[in-house]
């Protein structure tokens, strides 16, 4: 890596800001998936072994500034007390959860620190200024500290006040999560073996331009499923029924195709049914075969064929959103096979880019069978897309 890294640093005595993705699911103040928090655990545990003292920052949920009684409603829902509690139960060494993001209680807390020790703020969009990178904000936190660390995956494509604005006043470095995100993409986008496949899915055409831009100039094939298939059916001249269509991305998906010169593999399949929430009549027909009334909601057994045989020799997959409403079971089977069959590939370099396919792989079974899973949606989508994410580029350069 180009970027400093935690192990560049001189840490014991310091005063060590980590930017942590701690954004868990709650559900009545009781997180029910503490896998964020996991996946800090290294570098927080490296830092205060090395005698760091270690100011943990993160948001959780979104607040409604603009409006006065949501940002209350918002406050309350997404307080960082349970994560502390939690955070508190997976470390050696004591853990002080300050309720506020600023004032005296926390200039304390800070200034009473011994080596070692952990002080997690609260939620950093408790601040109106945190999405809007307010300068002010940023130097104020960034006196909390000596140092600023990057771990936060799932932020570093935004350029907020705790992901960048600290960044610009102390020594910078990555930690170890952000250091294996970067290298992975990196190893899969910028520096492949090849073939490179690339599999696209989720439902809408408009949220995968960019990628499907950049995919069609690096990539061997890019294959397409999911809901945002069905605007290139239309393109194709085919009828969709009353599947997920984007009208005014059709001229656009036609270009795909004919940029793509044969390189955009699309379903020859598709399962339908009736109804979405209470379907009654399932079953698959051609793509060029729906009939009216009915939607597709997952690939068939025949596209599913294809895209194995279209896989096999791949030496590097980048896969990115599901093939079908996965959620639901009867819709959930491209999904897995296109999962088991990625999974199942000899010696290739496997990398799922966060999200729903993140979400699809774990929860099917499949952690364990790709070299990479990313702990970011939006950010990993913005790097297939070959953008600069403002959070990593902050990041001092290794000397």
């Amino acid at each position: 890596m180009a970027k400093q890294t935690v192990k560049d640093l001189d840490v014991k005595g310091k005063r060590v800001i980590v930017r942590v993705d701690f954004n868990v699911p709650l559900k009545d103040g009781v997180i029910t998936n503490d896998n964020r928090i996991q996946a800090a655990l290294p570098t927080i545990n490296y830092l205060t072994e090395n005698g760091a003292k270690v100011i943990l920052m993160s948001h959780l949920g979104k607040i409604d500034h603009k409006d006065p009684e949501k940002c209350e409603a918002g406050k309350k829902k997404n307080n960082m007390a349970p994560v502390a509690a939690r955070l508190a139960e997976l470390v050696p060494g004591k853990v002080t959860f300050v309720p506020e993001t600023r004032g005296e209680v926390l200039e304390k807390a800070v200034a009473d620190m011994n080596e070692g020790d952990i002080v997690l703020i609260q939620n950093t969009r408790y601040e109106k200024g945190e999405s809007k990178n307010d300068p002010e904000l940023a130097e104020y936190w960034a006196k909390l500290g000596d140092l600023f660390v990057s771990d936060a995956f799932g932020s570093v494509h935004r350029a907020h006040a705790s992901t960048v604005g600290i960044a610009t006043h102390l020594p910078s470095a990555c930690g170890f999560l952000v250091q294996k995100e970067i290298e992975n993409l990196s190893a899969a986008i910028d520096n492949p073996k090849r073939p490179l496949v690339a599999i696209l899915g989720g439902a809408k055409v408009s949220d995968k331009i960019a990628v499907i831009e950049n995919l069609l100039t690096i990539a061997d094939k890019v294959i397409i499923g999911g809901g945002m298939a069905y605007t290139f059916a239309v393109a194709e001249g085919h009828s969709v029924g009353n599947s997920l269509l984007e009208a005014d991305k059709v001229d656009m998906a036609k270009d795909f195709i004919a940029r793509g010169n044969g390189k955009l593999i699309l379903p020859v399949d598709t399962v339908i049914a009736n109804d979405f929430e209470n379907p009654t009549d399932i079953k698959t027909v051609d793509i060029d075969a729906m009939p009216d009334g009915y939607m597709g909601l997952d690939i068939g057994p025949k596209t599913i064929e294809l895209f194995k045989n279209e896989l096999q020799g791949a030496h590097t997959v980048v896969w990115n959103g599901p093939m079908g409403v996965f959620e639901k079971p009867e819709f959930a089977t491209g999904t897995i096979e296109i999962c088991k069959a990625i999974s199942e590939l000899p010696e290739a370099m496997t990398v799922i880019g966060g999200g729903d396919s993140a979400s699809a792989a774990i929860n099917l079974g499949f952690k364990d069978k790709f070299s990479h899973i990313s702990t970011g949606g939006g950010a990993s989508l913005e790097y297939m897309e070959g953008k600069e994410l403002p959070g990593i580029a902050i990041i001092q350069e290794k000397a």
